[in-house]
């Protein structure tokens, strides 16, 4: 199964999204903004009830193209998607840290990351290339993002064209590097015909190489007209010699990747005053790789007949040595032999000489892997056949900490379930320690580290090294009154049932097993009746649930369905009705095992179902809404005047017919949030939501007489996810600048039992889950709520930990433990801070910090102690000199002792 994020331009092409950076100045330099990459701060007033946020867990379930670990400090690395951002990894908790949550609706391409670059000389500097999209998908030009302290912040300089995360081709690179000797200076390979381009002040301003001959011909496919894949690759690595610098001065040494077949490898001697192809080299091919053993003086390429990600049917290793310029083919196997193209590409920096490469299209039977101990004179395989078709692997794959990873597969040999891995393009062996290699494949990052097992004859252990990178495309989401509280639907692994949002569910849904999930419903007043629809290769295109989605049928389906399209249950579960792609809108009785075309509704309506009327199923397209009487055998419109352009989707209130909103539209015409309260048979819009694209329901609060109403949308002129307890009347903004996730339009939905719980759609940082730390809603202000009450006896113990440190700047995590007898019921942790110390954003707490005193108060989910047990929590700070601990912590005014 081929996983990548998919491009999403049917999904965003009726929008007409502001960039959100202008281009200014000449078209051969990028401007430069100098204020921090964020939002600005919002006008909404702000929640009376802070909001804590976390990813649903699925770990992992997208492309992962890129991993550079730091060359200058142990256990710095990053890793970059294409189209859900980029992450830090973080050695106390092995996992990652997303540091790109903070990109806005308006730069929602800036999540697609096209390059990662970490400074050696300066390891708290790092830099992004972000954009998504080289063509009209994607409506703001890419950037160069620079922090100088680790990701926690950040600063931008948009650049006078675009760049491509999700683009073919995305899983060569590295296309931005920093030169290691001079880090002011630094490089970026642009796509569609645009060249090299340099920075000479640590990214701030940037200008094109003209001094650069070739910006690459190739094209996965010229024939397509939409500019995805008919645009030129373009340059696509940068490689720095180190030995040809020293510390202060530019290095001189440069080698730069071209898509190109016939000229793939150029080199500057002159610290890039002048460039010339490098004469010998292999041809037909395109290098994804260009890596230099900087302890032999060998340059190492991969390559293949294609820019990948997917495609690629032959390819070759070759070497070049620095010194005399001699080239030599150094491939582990024979070209003929090839049915796929290399591209992972690392030597180890600890002992010169051994290198590794993968075959990364080798969807069958399973990637490969090659490693070299004499700089590719001679090869040893991951796996190699016996007697065929069985085979001897070097390794083991434990996949029990993301078991999905199976996906559920019971092949015949000689594939193997769960695979080593499909769209293998990254893969590095930490530069400091040669036991430990991570690899990014289609759907997660594998690793080991006990690697060197691998030359003694013994087998090394391949582990999921994918905790807390969440990068699923979320499509639809349901929260059911009784069962499992979150369904989800997916592109790509197809969608889960969440049965508790922080493990990794066991299994994606099977039978059938879509490509991707468009659209699933439950029963409202049986919620173990749920059916889904989605993509995939052959039919069927829609399964059934009787057990809340712990089990599924496949059904049958109507001819000429290509796609899933949009899916309704019946509130009480006795019928369905589906507008799939490719055929009408049709309507069943049973579980699909026969269907009939509804009439008076066209294809490709979106629909729902009423949540209390069995009988009446709702429809929309094209501005026009359309209302069933009779369980979906024929429609009649209704309301008309609503958006006719851009995505719509709406909701039927659960518990109450007719009752209905419907958010959607498109910045050229209508565009917004309304309401009906007569099934559809007219609608009123809002006046004070300017636009509004999902809208879901959640539990009441406390006194209220109307279910929590949660959108994405705009409103009082600021994008945000917001929440409204009086049926719309007044909103309130619950998540902040620093959780945007980019686009959120696809849905969202509250929790029916958990009062303030929301679920919202990304595209491609997965399913965020927020939590209001107000219990019953109407909450006070927060600046003078005081908390929940404090435990009668507050034995406690704190242990503090600083685990990451830089210029200006620090991280910490927090372990509280219940030391008594009796369990917390909400706690308050406080503690004052030596020095200048200050918090600037927490999680899984919130806090309140006057002078050097802080206070963390625990969030809805994390408020129960019990005895024995511990609750924990994290933030990062501002600090002028060391990061010193406190000294002294209180619970309840009494004091804890401090671990």
């Amino acid at each position: 199964m081929r996983l990548s994020a998919r491009p999403i331009a049917a999904l965003l092409a009726a929008f007409a999204l502001t960039a959100g950076l202008a281009v200014a100045g000449t078209p051969a330099v990028a401007r430069s903004d100098d204020g921090a990459a964020t939002a600005e701060a919002s006008d909404v007033s702000l929640a009376a009830d802070t909001y804590t946020w976390k990813n649903a867990r699925i770990d992992g379930g997208g492309f992962v193209p890129g991993i550079v670990f730091n060359r200058s400090e142990k256990n710095l690395a990053y890793a970059r998607t294409d189209i859900g951002g980029a992450y830090r990894w973080d050695q106390a908790g092995k996992q990652w840290k997303p540091l790109l949550d903070w990109v806005d609706w308006d730069r929602w391409g800036w999540s697609g990351v096209v390059g990662l670059a970490s400074d050696t000389a300066d390891p708290d500097k790092v830099y992004a290339a972000v954009g998504t999209y080289t063509n009209s998908w994607d409506p703001t030009n890419g950037a160069v993002l620079r922090s100088s302290d680790r990701g926690a912040s950040w600063k931008a300089a948009t650049l006078p064209f675009k760049l491509g995360g999700n683009m073919p081709g995305r899983g060569m690179g590295e296309r931005l590097a920093v030169d290691p000797n001079k880090n002011s200076v630094l490089y970026l390979g642009a796509p569609s015909g645009n060249g090299l381009w340099r920075s000479t002040d640590s990214g701030v301003t940037w200008s094109k190489v003209t001094a650069f001959p070739n910006p690459g011909n190739y094209a996965q496919d010229p024939t397509d007209t939409s500019g995805y894949g008919n645009d030129n690759q373009g340059i696509v690595w940068v490689t720095f010699d180190e030995r040809s610098g020293s510390p202060g001065s530019a290095t001189k040494d440069i080698y730069v990747g071209v898509a190109d077949k016939q000229n793939t490898v150029y080199r500057s001697t002159d610290g890039g005053a002048t460039w010339s192809r490098i004469a010998g080299q292999p041809t037909g091919y395109l290098a994804h790789k260009g890596v230099l053993d900087s302890g032999t003086g060998y340059l190492y390429l991969t390559l293949s007949d294609t820019g990948g990600p997917y495609d690629g049917a032959k390819g070759q290793v070759w070497r070049y040595d620095t010194r005399s310029g001699a080239w030599s083919d150094v491939s582990p196997v024979a070209q003929a032999d090839t049915y796929y193209g290399f591209s992972g590409l690392s030597v180890d920096r600890q002992k010169p000489g051994t290198l590794m490469a993968t075959a990364y299209s080798s969807w069958w039977p399973d990637t490969q892997i090659f490693r070299s101990t004499d700089s590719g004179a001679t090869w040893t395989k991951a796996w190699d056949f016996t007697s065929y078709p069985n085979r001897a692997n070097r390794y083991t794959l434990d996949v029990s900490s993301v078991p999905w990873l199976s996906w559920g597969a019971n092949p015949s040999p000689p594939e193997t379930a769960p695979k080593l891995g499909w769209m293998t393009e990254s893969l590095e062996i930490d530069p400091f320690d040669s036991n430990r290699m991570m690899y990014g494949t289609g759907a997660t990052v594998y690793g080991t580290e006990n690697l060197t097992a691998w030359d003694s004859g013994g087998q090394f252990k391949v582990t999921p090294m994918v905790k807390g990178l969440e990068e699923t495309a979320v499509n639809d989401l349901a929260s059911p009154p009784s069962g499992a509280p979150l369904l989800s639907a997916l592109g790509d692994i197809g969608g889960f049932r969440h049965t508790d949002l922080d493990a990794v569910p066991a299994m994606m849904f099977t039978s059938p097993n879509l490509d991707s999930t468009t659209s699933l419903d439950f029963a409202e007043a049986s919620p173990g009746t749920v059916v889904r629809v989605g993509n995939a290769d052959a039919a069927p295109h829609i399964g059934f649930s009787t057990d809340n989605g712990a089990n599924w049928f496949q059904g049958s389906e109507p001819s000429g369905v290509t796609g899933g399209g949009t899916v309704a249950a019946a509130a009480d579960g006795s019928g369905f009705v589906w507008s799939p792609e490719g055929a009408a809108v049709h309507r069943t009785t049973g579980y699909g095992n026969s269907w009939t075309a509804s009439t008076g509704i066209p294809a490709g309506a979106t629909v729902e179902s009423d949540r209390k009327n069995p009988k009446k199923f709702y429809g929309f397209k094209s501005g026009t809404f359309y209302v069933s009487t009779d369980g979906g055998a024929t429609f009649t419109a209704k309301a008309t005047g609503l958006p006719a352009e851009g995505n719509v989707r709406f909701k039927a209130l659960p518990g109450s017919e007719g009752d209905i909103w419907l958010a959607g539209g498109a910045s050229t015409g209508a565009y917004g949030l309304w309401r009906s309260t007569d099934s559809g048979t007219s609608f009123t819009k809002f006046t004070g939501v300017q636009q509004a694209d999902s809208v879901g329901f959640g539990k009441a609060a406390a006194g209220a007489s109307y279910q929590t109403v949660f959108v994405s949308a705009k409103i009082a002129g600021v994008r945000g996810i917001f929440r409204s307890t009086d049926a719309g009347t007044t909103w309130t903004r619950i998540n902040d600048d620093a959780h945007q996730w980019a686009w959120t339009g696809a849905a969202i939905t509250g929790d029916p039992r958990v009062y303030g719980r929301v679920y919202v759609s990304t595209n491609g940082r997965g399913i965020q889950v927020g939590e209001s730390s107000g219990t019953g809603g109407g909450g006070t202000d927060p600046g003078t709520d005081p908390g929940p009450e404090e435990p009668a006896d507050a034995d406690c113990k704190v242990t503090y930990k600083v685990t990451n440190q830089w210029s200006g700047g620090f991280q910490a995590e927090v372990t509280l433990t219940n030391t008594g007898t009796t369990a917390y019921d909400g706690w308050q942790l406080g503690w004052s801070f030596p020095g200048d110390q200050k918090v600037t954003q927490m999680w899984n707490a919130t806090h309140q910090q006057t002078g050097a005193k802080v206070t963390a108060t625990n969030v809805g989910w994390n408020g129960k102690v019990a005895p024995g047990a511990s609750a924990g929590f994290g933030f990062t700070g501002t600090s002028t000199g060391a990061a010193t601990g406190p000294g002294a912590f209180t619970l309840g005014g009494e004091a804890c002792t401090v671990s």
